[in-house]
């Protein structure tokens, strides 16, 4: 492969990453591309209470760790045996650990080493005993990185509206990881919002969250698995969550979006490196193959194996 378009990068832009997965994807072998999700229409509902005496939940992709279920440190690998198929909702005490070592985050120039960077609840939490929002729900809530569309809007969805009405909570902060999660996330608060629970997404993908249509979208422009601020920046981490939460608010209309100021400090190539076919050789290639395939593989049998125990008890 060429290398000259690949260097083209506008780094003061944000990544497309629809174009580039599709390269990517199609560079792999894998054949026709994905079929993204796109909302004609977007509900759009209002927050009804005052910020400061409204429940926030919180809406993660992330897993809860699991140590049966290998490496899911930071840093680590692929890991199709940490994913989980149905929507959660655990409690926020004591404080969870979730972990994203699962999903396509941004792994050349990211580890996932601070859950803050990805599940915000340590930031409202902050916010929460400031008064500036009100309790924060008592669980969290885990949406499934589903590429099945049919799945994510005709089951996962409903599950987690029953789960999100059933704590009463007035409106959700939702972070997406990976590219799907930010699709899975977008049709999610489409059918909250439809319900009459405000959402906002803390996202790094904003051309797939625009492409979809969501309510409301925070846009940090950092490597994906930084939703929710910059790794082991508490300042950036509660400047985001504040953004967040205040777009529950100021936006008028679906399909607002807010780029926060947030700069990522690490190497200033991340843009042109992530899932950039261009850049690898045929090794390469072959390599990332293999790894997907059995990441696919170990996954399927992981579905079927839930899908049976539950077959089994119903």
């Amino acid at each position: 492969c060429g290398r000259t378009d690949a260097m083209d990068i506008d780094v003061d832009a944000p990544l497309d990453y629809l174009p580039r997965i599709k390269n990517y994807y199609i560079g792999l072998g894998y054949g026709k591309p994905y079929g993204w999700a796109k909302l004609d229409d977007v509900p759009f509902t209002n927050l009804q209470k005052p910020l400061s005496a409204a429940r926030i939940g919180i809406v993660t992709t992330a897993s809860l760790f699991n140590p049966e279920n290998g490496e899911q440190g930071p840093g680590a690998p692929y890991n199709g045996k940490a994913k989980f198929f149905t929507c959660y909702a655990e409690p926020i005490a004591p404080f969870p650990d979730v972990r994203v070592a699962h999903i396509a985050i941004d792994r050349a120039h990211t580890t996932a080493s601070d859950m803050a960077s990805y599940f915000p609840l340590a930031a409202l939490l902050r916010l929460a005993d400031t008064g500036y929002i009100g309790p924060i729900s008592p669980n969290f809530y885990g949406l499934p990185t589903n590429r099945s569309q049919r799945v994510t809007t005709q089951t996962d969805c409903p599950k987690l509206l029953s789960l999100c009405q059933a704590d009463a909570v007035d409106a959700v902060v939702m972070v997406p990881n990976c590219p799907v999660c930010h699709q899975s996330m977008a049709l999610a608060a489409a059918h909250l919002e439809a319900a009459g629970i405000a959402t906002v997404i803390m996202g790094c993908a904003r051309d797939i969250i625009a492409y979809v249509g969501a309510p409301r979208l925070l846009f940090n422009d950092l490597p994906l698995g930084n939703g929710a601020g910059l790794p082991h920046d508490q300042p950036s981490q509660d400047l985001a969550a504040k953004l967040a939460v205040d777009l529950l608010v100021d936006a008028t209309a679906p399909r607002t979006i807010k780029q926060s100021p947030l700069q990522w400090a690490g190497a200033a190539d991340w843009k042109k490196d992530y899932s950039n076919i261009a850049l690898l050789s045929k090794v390469e290639i072959a390599r990332l193959r293999a790894e997907f395939d059995a990441v696919k593989k170990d996954a399927a049998k992981l579905k079927q194996a839930l899908y049976s125990k539950r077959f089994a008890v119903n």
